[in-house]
């Protein structure tokens, strides 16, 4: 059971329950649950990273040192489950996830309910 409420942005190890036999446990998964759902609730709703796979439209690269996490790995969005507090370890890997990347996630886990969602606008230098 974790000592801290597990905030959105945060990266946790999770033990995945049904799995015991995975060699891959814990693995670290991303909170994306609102935090006053995870204050109110006793688990939490996360996408969970692997230290392979292949990039696209619903998995997210998460390059190495970020949300605390010494390798590369990849977000797979499409597999976001919900965790009681009980299969997470006692603290966040790291200090929270950029916004950027978090709504990367959001965006590529709408993809994989279906929804169209347009890449976001991107900054131009100056006139064409």
């Amino acid at each position: 059971m974790p000592s801290l409420r597990p905030r959105r942005g945060e990266i946790w190890f999770v033990h995945t329950p049904g799995r015991p036999d995975d060699p891959h446990q814990p693995r670290p998964a991303l909170v994306v649950s609102a935090d006053v759902r995870n204050a109110l609730r006793d688990h939490v709703i996360v996408v969970p990273a692997f230290s392979t796979g292949r990039p696209g439209p619903t998995r997210v690269v998460l390059p190495a040192g970020v949300g605390g996490l010494d390798h590369h790995s990849v977000l797979f969005c499409d597999e976001v489950t919900t965790l009681h507090h009980g299969f997470l370890s006692e603290r966040p890997a790291g200090p929270p996830v950029p916004g950027r990347v978090l709504k990367e996630v959001v965006r590529a886990i709408r993809r994989a309910l279906g929804d169209v969602v347009p890449e976001p606008e991107q900054a131009h230098a100056g006139p064409e």
